[in-house]
């Protein structure tokens, strides 16, 4: 029987969140009375997170289990679910429980009606610090600007996304992900659906604010070659900015007034300042080429569990 949904759950250290997200994302699937499987994908953990979903695995036939020989991150665990998912379509949900189970079946419901990518766009956020909320505001103002508001506000990687979506995605076979962004380019029929977003149910986040920057980072860098034209900007007005100074001594030093030479020694630590900061963005950019050339594969499975003899 050709499954109907597929639902991709990244795990890393949720040994305290398994078995409730377990329980109320089979409550709901089994609630929409199609076909199923539950793709958790193992990202490495150190905790008891593997022993319990092998566990589950052997009891429910609709559990599937990707087990990573090493982590790689939240966006590529996410990646291999969605190459393992065979469903038409397919939900992505962290295991924290921070994005209610209870909204898949609204995102099915556009899904029939014809959507083929349901995007989950926060209402309001539970939970959060008044610093998170704010630096999430100006990253989007941010990604917004660079892309030409090509990216929608206030979503994450929660949505429902048909198979033929899931097919352009799975041909990106880029290494710095930032699905959330490869989604919105690839097009298609796209719709929002407001929620409400949780707190996290047990256990503590495992996106660290340079987690957050490393992410932030790649959206930048994988959508947008704006940082890269920075560098023009900044010489020009450093250059306007030198002629300008360089003008005034020379105006003060006809009236015998010289102005001594610390405006020059000022203007050449910022300038080479700012020398170093363009060299970096572009170093940035350069090292993302060198990691493509790599060519190394995206994440490495080491077991799996649930899944059919033929997969």
């Amino acid at each position: 029987m050709n499954l109907v949904y597929s639902v991709v759950i990244p795990c890393y250290n949720e040994e305290a969140v398994i078995t409730e997200s377990y329980r109320r994302l089979s409550d709901v699937m089994r609630g929409m009375q199609e076909p199923y499987e539950l793709v958790f994908v193992n990202d490495g953990s150190r905790d008891k997170t593997a022993e319990m979903l092998n566990d589950l695995a052997a009891q429910d036939s609709n559990v599937r289990v990707i087990h990573f020989a090493r982590n790689g991150g939240h966006q590529i665990a996410v990646t291999a679910g969605l190459d393992y998912a065979t469903g038409q379509a397919i939900v992505i949900i962290d295991a924290d429980l921070q994005d209610p189970p209870e909204v898949i079946p609204q995102m099915a419901e556009r899904w029939l009606e014809g959507a083929q990518v349901v995007y989950g766009q926060r209402r309001s956020r539970a939970g959060e610090s008044a610093f998170k909320l704010k630096t999430a505001e100006l990253y989007y103002r941010l990604m917004q600007r660079l892309t030409n508001n090509a990216f929608p506000r206030d979503t994450g990687d929660f949505r429902l996304v048909d198979e033929r979506v899931a097919d352009v995605i799975r041909g990106m076979p880029e290494h710095a992900r930032y699905l959330r962004g490869m989604f919105a380019w690839a097009g298609f029929k796209q719709e929002p659906l407001l929620y409400d977003r949780d707190k996290r149910f047990a256990g503590e986040t495992h996106y660290s604010l340079k987690k957050m920057l490393k992410l932030a980072a790649d959206g930048v860098m994988s959508f947008s070659d704006k940082p890269l034209k920075l560098p023009l900007w900044v010489g020009l007005f450093w250059l306007g900015l030198g002629a300008l100074v360089a003008f005034i001594l020379l105006i003060l030093a006809i009236a015998g007034r010289p102005g001594g030479l610390w405006w020059m020694a000022s203007l050449m630590a910022v300038l080479g300042g700012s020398v170093l900061t363009s060299l970096g963005i572009m170093g940035a950019y350069l090292a993302r080429i060198y990691d493509e050339a790599k060519d190394r594969p995206l994440y490495i499975v080491a077991e799996t569990r649930g899944f059919p003899e033929e997969i």
